[in-house]
């Protein structure tokens, strides 16, 4: 007999349902709220340990569930503007040709040692994560990570887990993200970036096994290298006017200038991905004009590439729409308040352990590394003072917690839009994912550890 394997629904319908379960707990956990006032070390609104309280029910009926979705897109509308406009800039690009013609280039330098943009690859994103949490941003680099990997063989899976999955780890084991660890350590009052160098021993190994897991994937999946004629960011090319090839190098001049922006201004500016939207905005259609398309030509390019985008744009704002319906039912700090009471009553490290896990948990509901931040560690903070476990400790706890589960949790809005845009069925994602980030969350359990035994403060 056949086994047949299960597959997990659509997307759409996945979020969907998550949304509905998210109604359907309004109805059934009670309602309540902690006290919120502004962290002066971190500017934002933060909750006040201590102060959880009974409110009154407000149970999401099948309207208010209904309506969750456009005010999901409206919450998450810098995000999904964001998607369209830098992914609408690189089909400009694409459509001159010029990245074509790098890539057919690098393949050619690289000639039999293709393997090595993977590590190559893993190494620059996991850089953007330890430096400010990149996530959205990689959508700029799908289209050349696609060219890439196909012309080498390799499947768009193997492009998501150098790419997005490299950030997370980055961002999840990271000395310096300000906004996880940073904001972390402000909230907890622990010197910032302190405890850099324990973060950074760890930080090696998850790395290291990331990119071994991923070259094991690239290496039993690996296919013929496509024809560079015939091979796209989307796929099989359809015949197209080819572009004068002297119009190349200024256009990628252009997209390299833009990425150099990119960094001083994330790194320096303190720019957020409304600045970035309209850094690249600008960049297609200087680059349309430059690489031959012409004003016409590079409008009709953005709207093509808006629509390849649409998909994964609004994969954003319907993962936004379950914490909607979780807040409107205003349910969200019992789930944590739930979560976290048990652990005054364990040892020291069986509790620091358990925070671990916790904050993995509830980056279910809140698939935001500094929102969760703003909700968990306010409490924690004096919990892990009475039980005379490190602040540090607790920053650790919650940023391993948090960040590795970026890789594999349903409503993260922007893992779904990546996989969307790399035509990666979310299943296949997880069957990749789920036993690496086990081997991570392990790993994560082993440095908790040993830093309660050696007292990192």
């Amino acid at each position: 007999m056949p086994i047949t394997r299960t597959r997990f629904p659509h997307p759409l319908v996945m979020l969907v349902g998550c949304i509905a379960l998210a109604a359907v707990l309004t109805h059934l956990l009670p309602a309540g709220e902690y006290e919120r006032r502004e962290d002066a070390a971190t500017g934002r609104m933060a909750v006040v340990a201590g102060t959880y309280h009974a409110v009154p029910p407000s149970p999401v009926g099948v309207w208010g569930t209904v309506r969750s979705v456009q005010l999901g897109i409206v919450a998450a509308a810098s995000v999904v503007a964001f998607v369209f406009l830098v992914g609408g800039a690189f089909s400009v690009v694409e459509e001159t040709g010029a990245l074509g013609r790098a890539v057919d280039w690098l393949t050619r330098m690289l000639r039999d040692r293709g393997a090595l943009v993977i590590p190559a690859s893993s190494l620059f994103f996991a850089a953007g994560g330890i430096a400010f949490g990149m996530g959205e941003e990689i959508v700029a680099f799908i289209p050349v990570l696609l060219l890439l990997v196909r012309r080498l063989g390799y499947d768009s899976l193997t492009a998501v887990a150098m790419s997005y999955g490299a950030a997370a780890v980055g961002g999840a084991m990271s000395p310096v993200n300000p906004f996880g660890v940073g904001i972390a350590q402000a909230i907890a009052g622990v010197p910032l970036l302190s405890g850099a160098w324990f973060r950074i021993a760890f930080f090696v190994p998850a790395i290291a096994l990331w990119i071994a897991w991923t070259m094991r994937y690239a290496a039993r999946h690996r296919a013929a290298p496509l024809d560079p004629a015939t091979a796209t960011a989307a796929g099989p090319a359809e015949p197209e006017t080819v572009r004068p090839a002297g119009r190349t190098a200024p256009v990628l001049v252009l997209v390299a200038l833009a990425f150099a922006a990119l960094v001083y201004g994330v790194l320096r500016l303190d720019w957020g991905i409304d600045e970035l939207a309209a850094l690249f905005f600008g960049m297609g259609i200087v680059a349309g004009v430059v690489g031959g398309l012409g004003m016409r030509g590079t409008a009709e390019a953005y709207v093509r590439g808006f629509g390849n985008l649409a998909f994964a744009a609004l994969l954003i704002g319907f993962a936004r729409a379950i914490l909607v319906v979780l807040e409107q039912g205003r349910i969200i700090d019992s789930i944590v308040a739930g979560l976290f009471a048990p652990l005054g009553t364990l040892p020291v490290t069986v509790a620091a352990l358990a925070m671990l896990g916790v904050q993995g948990l509830i980056h279910l509901p809140v698939p935001s590394t500094s929102g969760q931040a703003m909700i968990t560690l306010p409490i924690l903070v004096p919990l892990s003072d009475l039980l005379g476990l490190s602040r540090q400790v607790t920053v650790l706890a919650y940023q391993y917690g948090a960040g590795l589960l970026e890789n594999i949790v349903p409503t993260n809005g922007a893992l779904l839009a990546m996989l969307a845009l790399c035509d990666v069925p979310f299943d296949k994602w997880i069957r990749f994912a789920a036993g690496i980030t086990a081997m991570l969350l392990a790993l994560a359990a082993v440095a908790i550890a040993v830093a309660v035994a050696t007292g990192l403060r």
